[in-house]
């Protein structure tokens, strides 16, 4: 493997901002791939299974576009290492193979694919980048990232919200049929409880619910108070998409969310060691994190820890999000509490 001095060489604040503004071009040309009555056409077959997922045909066709979008991008930035689902287990390379990478690019392609492959919601393309290392990067490198909305056949609008460095959030909503966007600035809820609010716990598939739904329960009764008859205090939406959790915690939709699939896959081993594990978050599914965090959304992981995944497709994440301090002084103590009585 080549080892010229160029592959040392730190990106600039402009290079970054560069950068992120050529992932959302990315997130563009997968957006426009997927919509349509051609890309659902037989979205919903089962391709295969990799990077921790099941892949879809849908999948495939966003993957072939994004790596055609990346082989266009400038020389001076390849070779790229890409990190996703349906990619390489360790890692696409797209460029001259005998030189060492320049850019790690944590990736998902389409966070949410069941939601548009069903025509149902918008799922996300996420893509977050860190300069390349011998040691392999985590979330903590990131310098640039990018959130894009890839809505149903129905809507007219989609969201794109992209940070470099050290620089400002970016949100934009733009037209699909075309002209300028409108940039808007996202603000997370202000409320410091969860009365009249959206919060959950992540409970997509059989498997975790019961204990998913324990949890949720054990919340509302030690966060809130007596509902009258008729009367409920606390609102679920789930959101089948990381990325759209995030997005509706920095938007202020949602005051708190959690996913604990992997605690909750160690809960059940615990009772049953015949037990099989399920799917589970993973580090592309939050490559979206330092955009939450920027807009003011607080991440961590369910232990309360700093939230940071590495750059691979296979490690199971378990995550908090609060839309505030106020929120998280409320419930964090609860959901440690819970896993306490829970975890051996």
């Amino acid at each position: 493997m080549k080892s010229d001095h160029q592959h040392t060489k730190l990106f600039s604040r402009s290079e970054w901002s560069e950068i992120s503004h050529l992932l959302a071009e990315v997130g563009r040309s997968v957006r426009k791939a997927v919509r349509g009555d051609e890309a659902l056409r037989g979205s919903q077959k089962v391709m295969g299974f990799a990077g921790g997922d099941t892949i879809f045909k849908i999948d495939k066709i966003a993957e072939e576009e994004l790596l055609e979008a990346f082989s266009k991008w400038p020389e001076r930035y390849k070779p790229i290492q890409l990190y996703g689902e349906g990619l390489d287990e360790d890692g696409s390379i797209v460029g001259d193979r005998r030189c060492r990478p320049r850019i790690a690019i944590l990736i998902d392609p389409i966070d949410g694919t069941r939601n548009i492959m069903y025509d149902k919601r918008s799922a996300w393309f996420i893509a977050a980048a860190a300069a390349w290392q011998e040691k392999r990067p985590t979330t903590d490198d990131i310098r640039a990232s990018v959130l894009v909305e890839l809505p149903p056949s129905k809507a007219g609008l989609s969201d794109i919200f992209v940070l470099a460095s050290d620089g400002p959030l970016i949100a934009e909503r733009t037209p699909l049929a075309g002209g300028g966007g409108k940039r808007w600035i996202p603000r997370p809820s202000g409320s410091k409880d969860l009365e009249f609010g959206f919060a959950q716990v992540a409970n997509f598939f059989p498997g975790t619910k019961v204990l998913a739904s324990e949890l949720m329960e054990f919340i509302a009764a030690n966060v809130s108070g007596s509902a009258r008859v008729g009367e409920s205090l606390i609102f679920d939406d789930q959101y089948l998409s990381t990325a759209g959790q995030f997005v509706e915690l920095l938007c202020g939709h949602d005051r708190f969310c959690c996913d604990l699939r992997p605690l909750f896959h160690r809960i059940l081993a615990q009772r049953d060691t015949s037990f099989q594990h399920g799917l589970e978050c993973h580090p592309y599914d939050i490559a979206g994190l330092k955009i939450a965090e920027a807009a003011g959304v607080i991440l961590t992981d369910g232990f309360g820890n700093k939230l940071t995944a590495p750059f691979d497709c296979n490690t199971g994440i378990h995550w908090c999000g609060y839309a505030n301090v106020e929120i998280q002084k409320l419930v964090q103590p609860v959901v440690q509490r819970w896993l306490d009585e829970n975890l051996l």
